[in-house]
């Protein structure tokens, strides 16, 4: 877990260094950020085109590669379930709604804020960063108790960019192609599991 508190300790430093305002507008108005994330990307596909093992992987897995993004997809509807039973004043489509967002909460949250209001839309915006912080945070703990595969269910759309170099880094670049396929299709489906959700009143 060593690396873990070195992730929560750099992220713990910038919430430190940008709420008295030390940090420079610069980086905030130029997303730094996101080419840091495509630099990231771009050496974790120097890590996949090195490997020798990909081919194999991806061979031997097959067409149950389908079964990660429904695992998922299935693990967090009844997370989300259960939830609902213990906030009473939430009904279970609102849950299953915040649910649906699968850690990519910038567009979750916002078609939840337009249909239901900002309360719900925030709930949404805080419960999917909070997902995507614990993988970052968990990834080795997630692998040595529960598989290879944790990381990837437990990260949701993120698979596909922010939570990519910590699965390849714990899981194995072999897991990367199955983290790369399950990010495309959960991406996919959020707007449409939220859309649905929400269709309940």
């Amino acid at each position: 877990m060593k690396q873990s508190l070195i992730y929560l300790s750099v992220f713990a430093l910038g919430v430190l260094l940008a709420i008295p305002g030390i940090i420079p507008v610069y980086f905030i108005e130029n997303d730094i950020s996101k080419w840091i994330l495509f630099t990231l990307l771009f050496f974790v596909g120097i890590q996949i085109g090195a490997s020798r093992n990909i081919l194999k992987v991806v061979k031997s897995v097959g067409l149950k590669i389908i079964l990660v993004p429904v695992a998922t997809t299935i693990g967090t509807f009844v997370g989300a379930i259960t939830i609902s039973f213990i906030l009473n004043e939430r009904s279970v489509t609102d849950c299953l709604s915040v649910g649906a967002g699968f850690a990519y909460y910038s567009l979750s949250s916002i078609i939840i804020t337009e249909y239901r209001g900002a309360e719900l839309g925030t709930i949404a915006l805080l419960a999917n960063i909070i997902r995507e912080f614990f993988v970052l945070l968990l990834a080795p703990w997630m692998v040595k108790y529960f598989g290879n595969l944790a990381p990837i269910c437990g990260g949701g759309a993120t698979t596909m960019d922010t939570t990519l170099p910590i699965i390849s880094k714990y899981s194995g670049s072999d897991f990367v192609i199955i983290a790369l396929f399950h990010g495309i299709i959960i991406d996919f489906s959020v707007p449409i599991w939220v859309s649905f959700f929400l269709s309940f009143k």
